[in-house]
């Protein structure tokens, strides 16, 4: 790759890695955002859940967006979007402009990610180059996960505002970069083809009441009946999405790509993967704080060892994607993630850290092995045409999967009760969801390496 493609790649990793290292600062700063504006906890709670909704909501129209309306168009649009709704976080004295600019963050970032996708797919050429690019931006992607715990420690101490302010800057930084070296591809066929209003709707609205529905479940005794009509209307409107769509002479999804098995077990295995993550982190965060007494920043160093996959990511994974196929190296990583929450199961309140490493080691490098050729798989066998809708749909899993995996093991904790043992209750879903994500991948096994387009089936 010559000095501008690795230009671009840098410039598409430092937005996906905003993104991740965004909110998992904010996770850290919660606290002393509570004490600083006298928040309620569930003024304290919309704060995360806004972002998740805006993310979650939007992800298929963004993805929509980027191929009919231009992938650099929407990617720099969005992206200063997102600088400045940052800024009004880091200047915000009450709960709802907080609440506000989480939202319109996630929004931006729903049209970001599947844009940022669809311009690497499009911008590499398909073989060994887009492949090293992908799992170079998937490594990137996670490692922003875990250093944001890391750095949200460190700028909390300096004041909760900086971790608003730091992503602002950053974002600066990729902007100006990108308005230089970012080229959309050539033009796409479908990009005179009008948006499917109907439909944009209906899964919109659909979205954002399932993952409010998700999000409810953090809190089991708080009106069960409410949460039970937000998923039934969020069904409800689904259905009314599947009946447009069908019909749409311009559809926002084209129904024929969820035909590909390959696609639907990618999706499914990102969404189980992501979300036996997303519930762990959330699990050993409230052992090492709550349980251990540990602070923020050693928190956050705790967990320091899984963003190894930033390393191995662009190192080894391709090599042993090179030689095994996608398939064998993602069934390997998820079962290295099984293993790892299996040893946590036994964690006490008298473990040192050394008991914590082998945990911490395995979970990075099951993300090495599987977040980055899950990214390949999201596109793969898809029309460049389609490339930021199946970038949507994938995008649109994960988010699922880390709304499901945070509420569901928050509902566990709070029905097995405090302590060691309710942890260890919770603990066994991220588990299961390993376990599961790995039985959706092996039929991808039957299928020959030399015909196998990642999950192929």
């Amino acid at each position: 790759m010559n000095t501008r493609t690795w230009g671009v790649l840098f410039v598409l990793c430092g937005a996906i890695f905003l993104e991740g290292i965004d909110v998992a600062m904010l996770n850290v700063a919660l606290p002393s955002i509570r004490a600083d504006l006298g928040l309620s906890t569930g003024m304290l709670s919309g704060v995360v859940s806004a972002y998740v909704l805006g993310y979650g909501g939007f992800m298929l129209l963004g993805g929509r967006a980027a191929d009919l309306l231009g992938r650099r168009r929407m990617f720099l649009l969005w992206l200063a979007v997102f600088l400045a709704f940052s800024g009004l976080g880091g200047i915000a004295t009450e709960g709802w402009m907080l609440l506000l600019a989480r939202f319109v963050t996630g929004v931006a970032a729903a049209f970001m990610a599947p844009a940022g996708l669809s311009l690497i797919t499009t911008n590499f050429p398909d073989g060994p180059q887009r492949n090293r690019a992908l799992l170079v931006y998937a490594g990137t992607a996670a490692g922003g996960f875990s250093l944001g715990l890391v750095a949200g420690g460190l700028l909390t101490a300096l004041g909760w505002r900086w971790v608003f302010f730091a992503p602002v800057i950053l974002s600066a930084v990729i902007l100006g970069a990108a308005l230089v070296l970012l080229k959309d591809t050539a033009p796409q066929e479908r990009s005179k083809e009008g948006f499917d209003l109907l439909g944009t709707f209906s899964v919109t609205g659909s979205m954002l009441l399932l993952v409010y529905g998700v999000v409810r479940l953090e809190h089991p005794s708080d009106g069960p009946l409410l949460t039970a009509a937000v998923f039934v209307a969020g069904l409800a409107l689904l259905g009314l999405f599947v009946a447009v769509e069908r019909r749409a002479a311009s559809p926002l999804v084209r129904l024929g790509i969820l035909r590909s098995g390959a696609l639907v077990r990618t999706n499914l295995a990102a969404l189980l993967f992501i979300g036996s993550f997303a519930g762990f982190q959330f699990l050993a965060t409230l052992y090492l704080q709550e349980l251990r007494g540990w602070s923020t920043i050693q928190t956050g160093l705790a967990m320091l060892l899984v963003g190894v996959d930033t390393v191995l990511a662009p190192t080894l994974t391709p090599r042993l994607v090179a030689r095994y196929g996608n398939v064998k190296v993602i069934a390997g990583g998820l079962v290295l993630a099984a293993a790892g929450y299996a040893l946590f199961l036994q964690a006490g309140t008298d473990w040192s850290y050394a008991l914590m490493v082998p945990t911490m080691l395995l979970l990075g490098l099951a993300f090495a092995l599987v977040y980055g050729p899950l990214t390949i798989a999201g596109t793969e066998g898809i029309e460049e045409k389609e490339h930021g809708l199946a970038g949507g749909l994938l995008y649109t899993a994960i988010q699922f999967g880390t709304a499901l995996g945070i509420s569901i093991v928050t509902a566990v904790n709070v029905g097995a009760g405090s302590g060691i043992d309710g942890l260890r209750t919770a603990l066994m879903v991220p588990l299961a969801a390993a376990v599961l994500a790995l039985l959706v991948t092996l039929p991808g096994l039957r299928t020959r390496r030399s015909a196998d387009p990642v999950l192929a089936g």
